[in-house]
């Protein structure tokens, strides 16, 4: 019989209980934990934006983006953020749609947070914004991960549309998930 080999775990997560998770607002006092992932190129390999190098660049970006952002949210356990939830309603006939991003500390990675997370988001933006039908999530098709969370979410998979987006420099297929206003499974979410 063959033996596998014993994943190592992180001391730091392992005994943490991951229930008392919730999101809020993101500021310029929480930049030690936000500069965690944010600089941290495994964390970022799928964002539309580079690893951050230094504390003022993070928070040049905090100021000029997430701060104003209309739904940008901490994820955080014990209130201490570990990673980042974003809504962004699309303009003009389209607005009655809108996508989902989200982006966690590689430590928490597989402890189904994010999927936590994206159901309460999901939960909440519909109640928020009544005008909204439809909650999609893009997803790089190499990001298998981000997948799976949407996936337990709730959101069911459309499709993938080749070549869609830039990614620091590269054509990159997406993935297209979504959860509609009406789907059973929103108002069930929490």
């Amino acid at each position: 019989m063959e033996e596998l080999p014993i994943k190592p775990q992180d001391n730091q997560t392992q005994d943490q209980d991951f229930s008392n998770i919730n999101l809020r607002l993101l500021d310029l006092s929480d930049i030690d934990d936000y500069m965690v992932w944010a600089a941290d190129d495994k964390v970022t390999q799928f964002c539309s934006w580079e690893s951050h190098t230094s504390k003022e660049v993070a928070m040049k970006y905090m100021v000029d983006f997430i701060i104003p952002h209309p739904w940008f949210r901490a994820i955080c356990i014990d209130d201490r953020p570990i990673g980042a939830i974003s809504v962004t309603q699309k303009c003009g006939s389209d607005s009655r749609r809108a996508e989902i991003g989200y982006v966690l500390g590689s430590k928490y990675w597989g402890k189904g947070i994010a999927t936590r997370a994206v159901k309460m988001v999901a939960a909440e933006i519909f109640f928020d914004w009544p005008h909204l039908e439809r909650l999609e999530g893009l997803v790089d098709v190499d990001n298998i991960g981000s997948q799976k969370v949407l996936e337990k979410a709730g959101f069911q998979r459309e499709g993938v549309f080749r070549k869609y987006f830039i990614q620091k420099g590269r054509a990159r297929d997406a993935v297209v998930f979504s959860l509609l206003s009406t789907d059973p499974q929103a108002k069930l979410l929490v």
